[in-house]
């Protein structure tokens, strides 16, 4: 039995007597409505069909013509016709209206119990939901209380440890100065060595040429030594790595650059002999 029940009017008394004169009844008007559609098919069959036109397009206007025609007509019925009712019969409305009745009474209740599951659902969502919330204030209570006694140590500690990393970093600059200039000092021990190497084993070729020959005219160009000459390519591949390389021109003696090139210490341009560039020996 459904809750609200008692709000329904009470059942009403079953006259089969009754019944039977509404069933007889109804089955006069279907028999009478029955009969009035089989005299409008009648009608409709006598009219015969109509002749449509040739052409396929006027065919589809004929027909829209026609679709058109009928809505309007049926139109123009429905706003003339009013509501009819099924049957005059006490007998048979109150036998419809009864069921009628059980059938949205049954509809109510399925609803009803649809809703009171979803409210139940809803109600324990809801408890989770205070719960997991009464869970992330604890945690965000217990965070707080350590982030503030942590700022008190870091306050204490902060202190103790800048006069440290003062001297400390005062140390370390010192010994990076000092190894600074020893770098510098040893860089600088190895460019001389280095040049007096060159001088000695690649001395510049128009000294040579002279002592040989016996030539006492000054050249036309001035050669470059090889210690410029690796002077001018270093200093390139560093100032402009995307460009690294140097044209080469007269006072480049041909020997010296051959000799970069056969040792793999200069290497040419792809496109442009007169130009090149030291090997990048320090990538």
């Amino acid at each position: 039995m459904s809750k609200y029940q008692h709000d329904l009017p009470p059942s009403l008394p079953s006259n089969s007597e009754n019944l039977e004169n509404a069933k007889e009844d109804l089955v006069q008007d279907c028999e009478y409505v029955w009969e009035k559609m089989q005299e409008c098919q009648s009608r409709l069959q006598l009219r015969g069909s109509e002749t449509l036109p040739e052409s396929e397009s006027d065919i589809q206007l004929h027909i829209l013509m026609m679709q058109v025609k009928a809505l309007s007509a049926e139109y123009e019925q429905w706003q003339k016709r009013t509501p009819e009712i099924i049957s005059r019969n006490q007998d048979v409305l109150l036998a419809v209206g009864k069921e009628e009745l059980e059938k949205t009474d049954r509809e109510l209740e399925m609803l009803l119990s649809t809703v009171q599951a979803k409210n139940i659902e809803l109600k324990k969502e809801l408890e989770r939901e205070e719960q997991w919330l009464e869970e992330q204030e604890s945690v965000v209570k217990t965070l707080t209380t350590r982030l503030e006694k942590m700022k008190t140590q870091t306050n204490d500690l902060s202190d103790k440890s800048l006069k440290r990393s003062t001297e400390h970093s005062d140390f370390v600059s010192q010994d990076l100065a000092s190894k600074v200039m020893k770098v510098r000092a040893y860089r600088k021990e190895l460019l001389t060595s280095l040049g007096s190497f060159l001088e000695e084993h690649f001395p510049l070729p128009e000294k040579q040429s002279k002592k040989k020959r016996g030539v006492s005219a000054e050249p036309a160009v001035e050669w470059l030594t090889v210690h410029e000459i690796f002077e001018t390519l270093i200093n390139k591949i560093m100032a402009s790595p995307h460009n690294p390389y140097i044209v080469i021109d007269q006072r480049f003696w041909p020997p010296y650059i051959e000799l970069l090139l056969r040792y793999g210490i200069a290497l040419r341009h792809p496109e442009d002999n007169n130009k090149i560039r030291m090997e990048a020996f320090h990538q």
